[in-house]
């Protein structure tokens, strides 16, 4: 692999928070208008000083393996220029012996390479959904102290929201909240820089046309 892998984090579509309110027991008086905010929730997790730590703690640990892939890849194209620098000077059964040998160690580091992946974005993903769940508390607790009565996430592709004020974005109060709550220190910058980018601001979307 010449580029570490990816960070691929989804979540489900639509996170909507409503409130929790318990039922009073006499006619209660009209409710007032509905507090609306929004998150990036996807990019509020992935910039958590927690997500973070363990980001680069998964990467170095498959630092080993990339480093097994590089090697392979590297013998690879050795053995093709050897095989296209010396190819008319061998025989026909030599040409057709090192032509294999190659290319057995093109499929054997294909498939290195997807199992790498799969590992690496599997235990990437559970270490997201375990921070994110804990984010999610950390927002729902937020939400009702503050009086909202509905979060919208606009990090979704998909999403109902064509405008947002920037004060209704919530984003960083809620991962400065996370961040004191977890009490993980911040990485240093070196970390940082393989981190995911940092929250996007809520923008006004042009209606999908007809």
């Amino acid at each position: 692999m010449k580029r570490s892998l990816a960070l691929a984090v989804t979540l489900a579509s639509g996170f909507v928070l409503s409130a929790a309110a318990q039922t009073p027991a006499a006619p209660a008086a009209p409710a007032g208008p509905a507090k609306i905010a929004v998150i990036a929730f996807q990019a509020a997790v992935g910039q958590t000083n927690e997500f973070q730590r363990n980001f680069a703690d998964l990467q170095k640990k498959y630092d080993p393996k990339r480093q097994t892939l590089k090697t392979l890849s590297d013998e690879i194209d050795n053995l093709t220029k050897q095989l296209q620098a010396q190819g008319d000077k061998l025989s026909e059964g030599e040409r057709a012996s090192r032509a294999k040998t190659i290319d057995d160690k093109k499929k054997q580091l294909q498939r290195q390479g997807e199992d790498a992946q799969n590992d690496f974005q599997g235990e990437m993903q559970e270490m997201y959904n375990g921070v994110a769940s804990k984010v999610y508390d950390v927002l729902s607790t937020y939400a009702q102290a503050q009086g909202y009565t509905l979060v919208l996430d606009v990090s979704q592709q998909q999403n109902p929201v064509l405008f947002a004020n920037e004060s209704t974005n919530i984003t960083k109060a809620i991962l400065d909240a996370y961040n004191v709550k977890s009490g993980v220190p911040a990485p240093p910058p070196s970390a940082q820089q393989t981190a995911p980018p940092a929250a996007p601001k809520p923008a006004p979307k042009a209606p999908a046309s007809k």
